[in-house]
C-alpha cells in the first residue's frame, strides 16, 4: 500500500478540480443551509447528477474534507466549513477557482521549464501579469481570487502591524484592497491609499462603496515598475514581492523608501518558507506557481531582511501570524 501522503500527492490532480466544482455548484452552500443530507437530495435540490454527485462527494470524504455517516449522509466538518461558506471572511472558493483555470494550465510548462531553463521559454519580455489581467473577467477572476487567498490573513497582520500612529497607508499593488480594508477596519484614524494598474480601479471602488469607506479608501493609478509611488508613512507590500526576483523587488523597496516619510515603515506580508527551507507545504506549493505564473519567488524572513536592508531600511523586524501570510517590516531612520 502505498504512504498516505504519497497516496494524497498522486490524487490530488483529482480532489482539487473536485472541490472547486463542489463549490461552483454549491454543493458546500447545500451542506452548510441545509445539514448532513444524502447525495440523491444535494442533487435533486441543485438540479445536477445524483451519481456524479456520489461519487464526488465519496472523493472529497477519502480526503476528509466532507464526512459521511454509515447511512450515507454527508456533512462538513466544523474545521472546514468556514473555507467553502461564501459568506465568510475565509472563503477560498475564488483562489480555488485561480488553481484550477488558471495554474493548472499553466503545470505542462515544468516540462520545457527542465529541459531549456524558464527564460529560455518565456522569453526576455514576458509580462506576467498580461495574462492575468487579458480581459475583464480574467481580471474580475484574479482579483476575486486574491481578495479570498489575502482578506482574512490581513485582518492578523493589520494588527500585528500596529497602525494606531500610522496616518497614510499606501498599499502597493494592493488589487481590490483586501489589506487596505483590513487595516481601515482595525484603525479608525487611518486613511489608505491602493496603488495599482488602472484596470484595477472599478474593482477598488466596488470595494469602497460596498464597505461604506468613504474618501478613507482611495485609489491612486500607477505602475509600480516604471512609476514612483504615492508617499505615505507605511508603505505595504501585500503578497507582491514574490511575484518578482530580487534585483526587482529591491528596486520597489528603494522607490518604498523614498515615498515613505521619515520613521515611517515598510511592511512585507508574504508566504514565508521556515530557514530550513523544509515548508511549510502551502509556500513550497505556491512558489512553485510563482515560477510558472509570476517572474518571482517565496523567500525566508532572512531573505527578505536582507533585500530591506539593502533598499535602506532598518531595524527589520519578522512576525508571524497564525495564517500563511506573514509580516516583515523595515523602518526608515
Amino acid at each position: 500500500m502505498l504512504p498516505g501522503n504519497l497516496e494524497k500527492v498522486m490524487f490530488g490532480v483529482i480532489s482539487t478540480p473536485v472541490l472547486h466544482l463542489a463549490d461552483r455548484y454549491q454543493v458546500c452552500t447545500h451542506l452548510i443551509a441545509n445539514g448532513p443530507a444524502v447525495a440523491a437530495d444535494i442533487a435533486e435540490d441543485l438540479h445536477i447528477d445524483p451519481e456524479t454527485t456520489e461519487r464526488m462527494l465519496l472523493v472529497l470524504t477519502a480526503f476528509e474534507i466532507v464526512q459521511r455517516t454509515p447511512e450515507g449522509r454527508y456533512s462538513l466538518p466544523d474545521a472546514v466549513r468556514p473555507f467553502v461558506d461564501p459568506d465568510s471572511d475565509r472563503y477560498i472558493g475564488g483562489f480555488l477557482a485561480h488553481l484550477v483555470q488558471e495554474t493548472a494550465s499553466r503545470m505542462a510548462l515544468l516540462d520545457s521549464y527542465l529541459q531549456h531553463g524558464k527564460d529560455s521559454v518565456d522569453g526576455p519580455d514576458r509580462q506576467p501579469f498580461n495574462s492575468l489581467y487579458r480581459d475583464e473577467e480574467a481580471t474580475s477572476r484574479f482579483l476575486k481570487a486574491m481578495w479570498d487567498l489575502s482578506f482574512a490573513p490581513s485582518t492578523e497582520l493589520a494588527a500585528l502591524a500596529r497602525l494606531a500612529t500610522t496616518t497614510r497607508l499606501i498599499d502597493v499593488g494592493g488589487a481590490s484592497g483586501p489589506f487596505a480594508v483590513a487595516a481601515l477596519q482595525h484603525s479608525p484614524a487611518l486613511r489608505a491609499t491602493v496603488f495599482d494598474l488602472p484596470e484595477v480601479e472599478p474593482y477598488l471602488e466596488e470595494t469602497r462603496t460596498a464597505r461604506g469607506l468613504g474618501d478613507r479608501l482611495t485609489f491612486a493609478p500607477g505602475d509600480f515598475l516604471t512609476d514612483e509611488l504615492p508617499q505615505g508613512d507605511c508603505i505595504a507590500f501585500g503578497y507582491i514581492l514574490s511575484d518578482w526576483p530580487d534585483n526587482t523587488c529591491v528596486q520597489l523597496l528603494r522607490k518604498a523608501h523614498r515615498a515613505c516619510h521619515d520613521h515611517g515603515r515598510v511592511l512585507v506580508m508574504d508566504r514565508l518558507f521556515n530557514e530550513s527551507k523544509q515548508g511549510p507545504l502551502a509556500t513550497s506549493a505556491m512558489n512553485l506557481t510563482m515560477h510558472l505564473e509570476t517572474r518571482g519567488r517565496h523567500r525566508t524572513a532572512h531573505e527578505y531582511t536582507t533585500l530591506l536592508k539593502e533598499a535602506g531600511f532598518t531595524q527589520c523586524e519578522a512576525y508571524k501570524s497564525n495564517s500563511d501570510k506573514h509580516l516583515v517590516i523595515g523602518h526608515k531612520a
